[in-house]
């Protein structure tokens, strides 16, 4: 069993502005969407002020993900359409995209194709903002990259664990570190004041039984996580795929012809979102 006790893991993530791994532009962007009572306009300004992350955000927005293709030419337009919630997990998305290629190769292709799946599922099921579902797909994994880079050694070992053994990465983290990927991500997402419905997603992605406050959303991304795992895009740390939760197939009560439609739509926008990067 592991030595990492889960409290000094915890203060670490919760502490990221210091992490020696982490690059600037992800500190700058962890002091602004902290802020208690940040406005539409600070976010505007602050993706604005950088080139680089103006054409990544207008890029995502304009991209499969969000079925809005082309229309979006303004960073203002785009924070006014998808308000506060979506455009701060956006922008992590964009910030966190370089790190997820570095970490664990395929690991941002697997998240584009949850974030899409997330979000033709969430329409097919009539969720009113199935863009907020669509971020929570895009940020489902991102306790993976701060365990990866925070802790690379160990990750390697939880991901040849994974191999190894044949189990889930999910299991294999807890091994190693007495926490997962999703503890990691929910930490991150209550400490940058993400809504309450994004934090038990990406917390119990992969136990969707246990969602107390968005128990539909949390049942679409583990889904979702399934789907693209199943049909192949990009990596998610191990070759294991789950089955799927009885709870969560329940909920959504997806026919066949529901899940071909999804994948045959996932599938064709997945080759436009390839080239985000």
């Amino acid at each position: 069993m592991s030595n990492i006790d889960p409290k000094v893991l915890r203060h670490k993530v919760e502490n990221i502005n210091t992490l020696p791994t982490v690059p600037a532009v992800l500190k700058r962007l962890s002091v602004v969407i902290e802020k208690p009572r940040i406005t539409l306009v600070e976010i505007s300004a602050f993706i604005s002020n950088d080139p680089a992350l103006t054409t990544k955000v207008l890029k995502m927005v304009n991209s499969a993900i969000y079925g809005f293709p082309g229309r979006i030419a303004s960073v203002s337009h785009a924070t006014m359409l998808l308000g506060l919630n979506v455009i701060k997990g956006l922008l992590l998305g964009v910030s966190v995209f370089e790190l997820m290629q570095k970490t664990m190769n395929g690991l941002y292709e697997h998240s584009l194709g949850c974030a899409i799946a997330s979000r033709i599922i969430a329409q097919k099921k009539g969720v009113k903002e199935p863009e907020e579902v669509s971020v929570a797909g895009l940020l489902h994994d991102i306790g993976k990259v701060i365990l990866a880079l925070e802790y690379s050694t160990e990750y390697q070992a939880a991901m040849n664990e994974a191999q190894e053994k044949g189990i889930s990465i999910f299991d294999a983290e807890y091994i190693q570190f007495n926490a997962t990927h999703a503890n990691v991500g929910s930490w991150l997402a209550e400490k940058w004041r993400f809504p309450r419905n994004l934090i038990e997603v990406i917390e119990f992605h992969h136990r969707p039984a246990l969602a107390k406050t968005a128990p539909l959303e949390t049942a679409i991304v583990h889904m979702a996580d399934l789907l693209v795992r199943a049909r192949g895009f990009g990596f998610a740390g191990e070759n294991f795929v789950p089955e799927v939760n009885t709870i969560a197939y329940e909920l959504l009560k997806l026919s066949e012809t529901d899940i071909k439609d999804v994948l045959k739509e996932m599938e064709d926008n997945m080759e436009s979102a390839e080239d985000l990067s």
